[in-house]
């Protein structure tokens, strides 16, 4: 296991070589596999950045994400603004049905809601917000209702992991409950259990992922 230095000059190291954070003043800690991410950022997106730049560091078994989004008042937009932005983005990207998101914003964070047929475009709406300038947060609470009467192949979901590269550990064990996947076992990073959950939502007819992997470095 690294040493609590160790880990935390790792992570320091992976977030300044991303573009985005070269000039990010963002604190690093590093306990036991759990690292604490403090300081302030100018745009939510540089917050995400940092967040997934500490996910892909070996050893991390935890993240403790204390990073605020602040941008002076000259440059801020108001909520009416924001979800105006939001609406917009929504209503042009073809891979979301616009109509079955609902949209709140409060005080710069927006939250998501409604229902949509596939994990992807869930995904695809916090990943196209995520970008925007001006929000200060995004809590996306959009559920999936698949319309899919199939039953889930549970072994091509086994399959997926096994063959996907970015999974080194093989210790994970797929079940399956009407549109309910569970996965369970041992990783060696937060990268591949969310790899391994992304994997499993593709599966067709899938409403749920419980995905209760534990990271475990050696």
């Amino acid at each position: 296991m690294k040493s609590n230095e160790s880990l935390q000059k790792d992570v320091q190291d992976a977030i300044k070589y991303e573009p985005l954070l070269h000039a990010a003043e963002i604190g690093v800690t590093a306990f036991e596999g759990i690292v604490t991410l403090t300081g302030i950022v100018n745009t939510y997106a540089k917050k995400i950045e940092a967040e997934e730049a500490t996910k892909r560091v070996s050893g991390v078994k935890a993240i403790v994400e204390n990073i605020k989004v602040h941008f002076g008042q000259e440059f801020r937009k108001t909520d009416n603004e924001i979800a105006a932005d939001v609406l917009n983005l929504l209503k042009w990207n073809w891979e979301i049905t616009s109509d079955l998101v609902k949209v709140k914003v409060e005080d710069g964070w927006v939250t998501l809601t409604g229902e949509l047929r596939w994990n992807f475009q869930k995904v695809a709406a916090q990943k196209a917000i995520g970008s925007l300038l001006f929000i200060k947060g995004l809590t996306n609470n959009i559920s999936i209702k698949t319309d899919v009467k199939d039953l889930i192949e549970q072994k091509d979901i086994e399959r997926a992991i096994k063959n996907n590269w970015a999974i080194e550990s093989r210790n994970i064990n797929v079940s399956v409950h009407a549109n309910n996947v569970k996965l369970k076992g041992n990783v060696n990073s937060i990268f591949e259990k969310d790899e391994a959950g992304r994997l499993a939502w593709n599966a067709k007819g899938v409403s749920t992922v419980e995905n209760d992997l534990v990271v475990v470095y050696y």
